[in-house]
């Protein structure tokens, strides 16, 4: 007769539930799973369903105040376990601090379009030394300097994304110094992205001499960048070069790519409930 019982869903241990619940869509965990029982709204609030978190497309759109709020949501209930995070347009230095002291064992970490600065950028990047996966596409205020410490802070670092669209370059001279800030500092880079950097082709060499383990260089609309790829294929036999001929220009004119390692099922407005009357919510179960 043992044999033949089918457990209850809803007594499975907390942990399994939040494994299970891992899989779903984030719009789903937050909206729908914690209005079923008390044991899933339990589960949805243990760390094991917040350890990727994917906010891009909605926090695109949404008001700073409830971006912020999201994220100290999402972010404790993580527990420290958080290993991916991806959020768009960050306004405030506390987001970015509140993610440093919060999230420390992060490895992949998505800020596009950001007004990140390169001082702020020097406060938190000692506090997030395992960062392997980072992009700082679009973030306009972020220079040599903030790059620079993102290199001796985040020694595990082996892709970065710095991808601008033309109208963010539109004003400046030259970006050489951050492309020599990466040649200098980030040497175990396997998978870099500078798409529409204002480089000259001396500072994308200086990246190829210092990388010896680059395996990825998206160069797109560096028009200033003449590669011999005849060379290339003798000190870099694994590099694959993309650029600086720009093919698919509809993804890199639009500000906004789709380039992720993340489920991206962010893009609900009914989360603007969550983060702007989270009191009330989490009283649901109490």
């Amino acid at each position: 007769e043992m044999e033949n019982e089918v457990r209850k869903w809803e007594e499975l241990l907390p942990d399994a539930l939040g494994l299970i619940f891992k899989n779903l869509s984030l719009h789903e965990v937050l909206m729908v799973v914690p209005r079923v029982c008390k044991s899933w709204a339990r589960a949805v609030n243990g760390p094991y369903c917040w350890q990727e978190i994917d906010i891009v497309e909605w926090s695109k759109t949404s008001n700073p105040e409830y971006v912020h709020r999201m994220l100290q949501l999402l972010i404790d209930r993580s527990c420290g376990s958080l290993q991916k995070l991806a959020v768009a347009g960050l306004s405030s230095d506390r987001s970015l601090m509140f993610i440093a002291n919060h999230a420390r064992w992060l490895k992949t970490l998505r800020l596009p379009r950001s007004d990140i600065s390169d001082s702020m950028m020097e406060q938190v990047a000692a506090r997030l030394p395992h960062i392997t996966n980072l992009d700082l596409s679009y973030c306009i205020n972020i220079g040599a300097r903030g790059l620079e410490v993102v290199g001796k802070s985040c020694r595990s670092l082996t892709t970065l994304r710095r991808v601008m669209h033309p109208l963010d370059v539109i004003e400046k001279l030259s970006q050489d110094e951050e492309a020599l800030a990466i040649a200098r500092t980030m040497p175990r880079l396997k998978h870099l992205e500078i798409a529409y950097l204002l480089v000259e082709t001396s500072s994308v060499l200086e990246i190829l001499e210092s990388c010896k383990g680059l395996e990825l260089l998206d160069v797109r609309g560096c028009w200033s960048v003449n590669l011999d790829q005849e060379s290339l294929k003798k000190c870099h036999p694994k590099l694959k070069v993309r650029g600086p001929l720009v093919v698919d220009c509809y993804d890199m004119m639009t500000g906004w790519d789709n380039c992720s390692d993340f489920s991206g099922s962010s893009g609900y407005l009914a989360w603007d409930f969550v983060a702007g009357d989270l009191e009330s919510y989490e009283d649901d179960y109490d």
